[in-house]
């Protein structure tokens, strides 16, 4: 079986690579490190095709470490074990770099195991994952390692490799292979930012060319938008582009333009970048509407729980549903200014000593002039109120909340106003 053209024409060197010129261009960090011959443990995170997993074959070969490969999602700490048991051997004589790839699906206590291994210097670590690690892996991993995030590739970037594509499969074949420019460009924008897809397209495109009169084959226009399956759409999922969607796609639902926020939830979901749709949902639903419509909060969590569970694509339907109701939702953001004020208040160390009612029971002492609690219990008084003193002293008269001028909100606080001045009669 042939290897796919991805891993057949896989860069050997670090200037064979192409894109992530701000971790490998000249005076750039991962290139100082792998010029210096010692390796730190390291997270590489970043969209697929980016060039995490030939950056490391890289690493290892220019500091003569032996390269190990598991993936996070079959990988046990069994395996773990065994690598390391090859260290000092002639498996292994210079010593092992592990390049885990998608740590995000270890667990804690997998991740746990590598740091004995990492802290002693028995194996170098490269972790690899999708995801923002400071969501999925474990604070003490990250700790002991350096996270470099790889960006998508731009098309003009990936333009080198899909040309190099084409002439490695013209010296492989022995066959004269023409491939326009139009079409270079196609494959290399198709391909989402993702090198070993746009390789994978080069060679599909000349396994489907049909041989010219002379016996050589002319890859076309047309042929490469019917294999590409004519999708241009590009998703920087962990760059500023996603940033920008997600932001978008917040402040729309926020806005109340269901329509927006709907092609923003479309963007994300064409990524396959679920979490972040799910995330953001959930939060809008809290933050934006909030108060305004508190039924909405499980509502939404119903439907991202849906989505999760049947994943892609089914997905987008509880997905679109709570995206509309969020964002026709009437909007309160008082919970959210609520609690932002006291916690600021708290940081400033701007608090006081808990009112003596409101403290758990216990001795006050021979000397006390007033023992006793004095706690006033509400449920004992009409309406389940009373009046008491509930703050701290030195921040009696303070007011963190501000009831919304929406219906839910406006209908609260008629109540208690209407309760308290008829106490207070």
């Amino acid at each position: 079986m042939t290897a796919p053209l991805a891993d057949r024409l896989r860069p050997e060197t670090i200037d064979d690579m192409v894109g992530q010129r701000h971790l490998l261009g000249e005076g750039a960090p991962l290139r100082n490190i792998a010029q210096s011959g010692v390796l730190p443990n390291m997270v590489f995170y970043g969209p697929p095709g980016t060039g995490k997993t030939t950056l490391a074959r890289i690493l290892a070969k220019t500091t003569n470490l032996t390269l190990r490969k598991l993936n996070g999602t079959n990988a046990s700490t069994a395996d773990i074990k065994e690598i390391v048991g090859e260290i000092g051997t002639l498996a292994a004589p210079n010593g092992v770099l592990l390049y885990l790839d998608e740590i995000q699906y270890f667990n804690k206590k997998q991740q746990q195991s590598l740091l004995e291994y990492m802290e002693s210097g028995k194996i170098t670590l490269i972790a690899s994952t999708t995801e923002n690690p400071y969501f999925y892996v474990y604070n003490a991993v990250l700790s002991r390692s350096t996270v470099f995030e790889f960006k998508a590739l731009t098309a003009k970037e990936i333009e080198p490799a899909v040309r190099r594509g084409f002439a490695f499969l013209e010296a492989e074949q022995g066959v004269r292979i023409t491939a326009p420019e139009e079409v270079v460009a196609h494959i290399a924008q198709a391909c989402g930012g993702d090198v070993r897809r746009a390789l994978n397209f080069t060679e599909l495109s000349v396994l489907a060319a049909p041989r010219d009169a002379d016996g050589g084959k002319t890859v076309t226009l047309e042929a490469a938008v019917k294999l590409t399956g004519g999708n241009t759409f590009r998703y920087d999922k962990d760059g500023d582009e996603h940033y920008d969607v997600i932001s978008a796609f917040q402040k729309s639902m926020r806005g109340s333009d269901p329509d927006a926020a709907l092609h923003y939830l479309a963007r994300l979901l064409e990524g396959g970048d679920l979490p972040s749709a799910v995330r953001r949902l959930m939060v809008c639903a809290c933050e934006d509407v909030g108060l305004a419509y508190p039924q909405i909060i499980p509502i939404v969590k119903a439907a991202c729980d849906i989505a999760l569970s049947v994943g892609l694509p089914e997905a987008k339907i509880p997905l679109a549903d709570a995206v509309i109701l969020v964002a026709t939702s009437p909007k309160s953001n008082t919970g959210d200014m609520a609690i932002t004020a006291a916690m600021e208040d708290v940081q400033k160390g701007n608090y006081g000593r808990i009112p003596r009612c409101l403290q758990n029971k216990h001795y006050d002492g021979a000397d006390a002039a007033r023992p006793g609690q004095f706690y006033k219990y509400p449920h004992d008084f009409p309406h389940r109120w009373v009046e008491q003193q509930y703050m701290p002293d030195a921040l009696l008269g303070k007011q963190y909340y501000f009831y919304g001028d929406n219906r839910n909100e406006q209908a609260a606080k008629a109540y208690w106003d209407a309760i308290k001045s008829e106490d207070r009669s």
